[in-house]
């Protein structure tokens, strides 16, 4: 007696794929970047009328008020008590933590400096997923990770030889890259559960919460300041703070983690044009190769090893 094979059932689509047009996580990652390009040029603008807590604690405030109009909207998300606990990690560590860095770091190095030393964040985010997320570790990786170092050096020495510059700034700016990378491993799993508006403003609204103590010094230093700056410290908190990280994180809904952490290779190159637009900076000669050594240890490190040709299936 002859059997009738029964076709199997078709695969259910992975969660999120189909959901949304394929542009719209791209447009996502463009605003995103465009926006945290223009935060680094006005952070180191900012720099003259607001020191690093106060300007902390000013962006975020303003970034937690919009982003709570937006998500409250939506309804009112219910985390469970392990996502709240990754929750107040990344408002401690990516809104809080590297939020004082960057600002104290952009006191000291110039914006295009500071967006390329940001840029290892992509080696660290494959490094920890290799521990975190039991993916492989690679000798790219290996490779990649040691090249990058190797840029970041050239870049301390350029920076540490420069007016105005010195080792301390860059060391804040690779503090705020390693607290970025841990907080994407950490955000990752919360967006495939909540809406990215909630995990932004609820991990935003923490992170002011860590910064309160400057807001003694905020209030002293918003008196004191023109009113262009108060506005620009309006934008930060609207646009690359609200904007901007809900618009990365519905990506990251949307796209695997190590290649949307890649994407982020264009903002050094948009930050040192608008730098130099706007504020008439440059980074050093030696920070270009630093940069750029950085990235191609980068690039090294996401490249994937050649798989071998399977053996051909039975017929």
């Amino acid at each position: 007696m002859t059997s009738t094979a029964t076709p199997a059932p078709a695969q259910p689509a992975p969660s999120g794929a189909g959901d949304v047009p394929t542009w719209l996580p791209l447009a996502a990652v463009g605003t995103t970047l465009l926006l945290w390009a223009s935060a680094f040029v006005a952070i180191r603008h900012l720099g003259q009328d607001f020191s690093a807590g106060p300007l902390s604690l000013g962006r975020l405030l303003v970034g937690a008020a919009v982003l709570g109009v937006v998500a409250l909207s939506r309804g009112v998300p219910r985390p469970t008590r392990r996502e709240w606990v990754s929750l107040v990690a990344i408002g401690v560590l990516w809104f809080g933590v590297y939020n004082v860095a960057l600002n104290e770091g952009e006191q000291r190095v110039d914006a295009g400096t500071a967006a390329m030393l940001i840029q290892l964040s992509p080696v660290l985010i494959a490094v920890l997923a290799a521990v975190f997320l039991d993916e492989r570790f690679t000798a790219y990786l290996g490779l990649g990770l040691a090249l990058a170092f190797g840029g970041v050096a050239l870049i301390s020495v350029s920076t540490s030889e420069s007016a105005g510059h010195d080792v301390l700034g860059v060391f804040l700016c690779l503090l705020a890259a390693v607290v970025y990378s841990i907080s994407l491993i950490l955000q990752k799993p919360l967006v495939a559960r909540l809406q990215a508006v909630h995990v932004t403003w609820l991990a935003c609204t923490v992170g002011a919460v860590v910064c309160l103590p400057f807001a003694p010094s905020l209030l002293d230093e918003l008196g004191g300041a023109p009113a262009s700056s108060v506005w620009w410290l309006v934008y930060l908190g609207v646009f690359p703070t609200a904007i901007a990280f809900t618009t990365y994180a519905f990506a990251l809904k949307h796209m695997s983690a190590s290649n949307l952490g890649v994407t982020t290779y264009l903002v050094p190159p948009i930050t040192i044009v608008m730098g130099w637009l706007a504020l008439g900076e440059t980074p050093p000669t030696m920070a270009y190769a630093g940069g750029a050594l950085a990235l191609v240890g980068v690039a090294v490190a996401r490249r994937k090893p050649r798989a071998r040709a399977d053996a051909p299936a039975p017929a």
